[in-house]
């Protein structure tokens, strides 16, 4: 859950109460930038130099490590943040058709967040799932080998506020 503008004390008190309690701060930044993403839901400038600051590095390093990692994200997502895999096995096995799909049914482009908050659609290079490709990732959730026709449905459960199980 993303931080809310009125708790932002209590948010980087979470984070820093989580870089306290670290065995060592040497090389934990991925590990802190995770953490901080989860307690911010994204991580503009304002964590990066909270971050950069509390493990006692440069600015420039955090900045580097978050644009340099799909995952970590500098712009709010929706509650609901959809990433589809472009890499190459997927766009071969129509990742493409199924771009177009997401973006008609909730009327999204990629990169954008929809007005109410509840979705935000990403196209990443790769995911690691190759061999199920085409992959989209709703929320924490992996849906593979999905066909044309197939994502309506699912995103008609995540409309509804149920996730939906992938057979």
């Amino acid at each position: 859950m993303a931080c809310k503008s009125h708790y932002v004390d209590e948010c980087y008190a979470e984070l820093k109460q989580f870089i306290e309690k670290l065995p060592t701060q040497k090389g934990a930044l991925i590990a802190v930038l995770h953490k901080a993403q989860g307690i911010f839901g994204f991580l503009p400038e304002e964590v990066q130099d909270f971050v950069a600051k509390e493990l006692h590095i440069n600015p420039a390093e955090v900045y580097g490590v978050v644009s340099f990692y799909s995952f970590f994200t500098m712009t709010p997502k929706g509650d609901t943040p959809i990433s589809i895999c472009l890499g190459t096995a997927c766009y071969v096995k129509g990742a493409e058709d199924i771009v177009a799909e997401i973006k008609e049914h909730i009327n999204l482009d990629v990169g954008q967040v929809s007005e109410d908050g509840k979705f935000s659609l990403d196209a990443v290079r790769c995911v690691g799932a190759c061999s199920l490709a085409p992959v989209v990732l709703i929320k924490d959730k992996v849906y593979g080998r999905l066909k044309k026709g197939e994502i309506k449905s699912i995103l008609d459960g995540y409309m509804k506020g149920e996730s939906h199980e992938n057979n």
